[in-house]
C-alpha cells in the first residue's frame, strides 16, 4: 500500500473506528473511498474528512451539519464559506453545551441538597432509636 491510500483495516487502526463506522459514513456520503471490487481504498482526502467527521461528532455536531460543512470544501472560494459556516455552527454548539452544563450544574446542586436532607432525616431516625439516658 502506498502512503496515498489506506485499506479499511488501516483506517480503523489509524482512527480507532470500526469497519461498520466507515461503511456507515460512506453510506451517508461523508466518505467516498475508491472501490476495487469489494475492497475500499481511502485517500488522503478521505482521511482528512474522517478526522473532521470525528472531531465534529465529538463536539456534538449532527451528521447532517458535518455533511453540509464537508460539501462546502469544494465551493472554490479557498474554503472561506466552509470556515465561516463551521465557525457559526461551532458557536451555536458551544452555546448549547454551556446551557447543558449550566442545567447539569443546577441539577447536581439540587441533588446534593436533597441528599443532605436525606442524610439529616436518616440521622434523626438513629436519634429516635437511642434509648433515653438514665436519670
Amino acid at each position: 500500500m502506498t502512503d496515498d491510500v489506506m485499506t479499511i483495516r488501516q483506517m480503523c487502526d489509524e482512527f480507532g473506528v470500526t469497519p461498520r463506522t466507515l461503511r456507515f459514513y460512506e453510506q451517508k456520503e461523508l466518505l467516498a473511498p475508491i472501490r476495487e471490487g469489494t475492497r475500499r481504498l481511502f485517500t488522503r482526502r478521505d482521511r482528512a474528512r474522517l478526522k473532521l467527521i470525528l472531531r465534529g461528532k465529538r463536539f456534538g455536531f449532527s451528521l447532517e451539519d458535518i455533511r453540509q460543512l464537508l460539501d462546502l470544501y469544494d465551493m472554490g472560494d479557498q474554503q472561506h464559506t466552509q470556515f465561516r459556516r463551521t465557525y457559526e455552527i461551532a458557536l451555536e454548539r458551544l452555546a448549547d453545551m454551556e446551557r447543558q452544563r449550566d442545567e447539569l450544574t443546577e441539577a447536581i446542586d439540587e441533588l446534593k441538597e436533597q441528599l443532605e436532607w436525606g442524610r439529616q432525616t436518616i440521622a434523626s431516625f438513629d436519634d429516635d432509636d437511642t434509648p433515653p439516658a438514665d436519670t
